[in-house]
C-alpha cells in the first residue's frame, strides 16, 4: 500500500534534476555495495518534519565538500523498515555507511559548521553498530 505523501518539490529536484537514485528494499544493498562511501537521505512527510526541506536544500551542498559520498534517497514505503536497522530516532536523517557497514547517522537540520565537523569525523570513523531503536532487555 502506497503512503499517502505531501507534495515534495525540493526533494523531487534531488532525484529528478540532481539524478540521485531512489532506494527500497530491493535495491539498497546493491546500492551499498557499489559506494565505498553513502549518505541515504531519510526524508518522513515534509508535513510532519518541515526540517527535511532545509536538509534537502543543504544535502548538495555538503556533497560538494565531500564527494566521495554517493547519495540516495531512501523511498518513502521502506524508511520504517529501513529505520529499524538503522537505529536513528528523529526525522529527517542522514545515515552515512561505508559500503555496507554503517557508521553513524545525523538526524535533523544542523548548523554549517557542525555537519562539516560531525561528517568529516564520521567519514574517518571506524563502522560500528546502528543504535537500537527498540525495547531494552533486561534480564532479571
Amino acid at each position: 500500500m502506497q503512503k499517502e505523501t505531501t507534495p515534495a518539490p525540493l526533494i523531487d529536484r534531488l532525484t529528478a534534476e540532481l539524478k540521485y537514485p531512489v532506494l527500497d528494499l530491493t535495491n539498497i544493498d546493491e546500492f551499498l555495495e557499489n559506494n565505498e562511501f553513502s549518505v541515504l537521505f531519510f526524508t518522513e512527510d515534509i508535513k510532519r518534519f518541515p526540517e527535511t526541506n532545509d536538509v534537502a536544500v543543504v544535502l548538495p551542498e555538503l556533497l560538494s565538500v565531500f564527494p566521495d559520498l554517493s547519495p540516495a534517497i531512501i523511498a518513502r514505503n521502506d524508511e520504517k523498515k529501513l529505520q529499524n536497522l538503522y537505529g536513528f530516532r528523529a526525522w529527517p536523517a542522514l545515515v552515512f555507511m561505508r559500503r555496507d557497514q554503517y557508521l553513524d547517522a545525523i538526524t535533523g537540520i544542523q548548523d554549517w559548521g557542525d555537519y562539516l565537523t560531525q561528517i568529516k569525523s564520521i567519514l574517518t570513523s571506524e563502522p560500528k553498530r546502528p543504535l537500537s531503536i527498540g525495547v531494552p532487555v533486561v534480564s532479571s
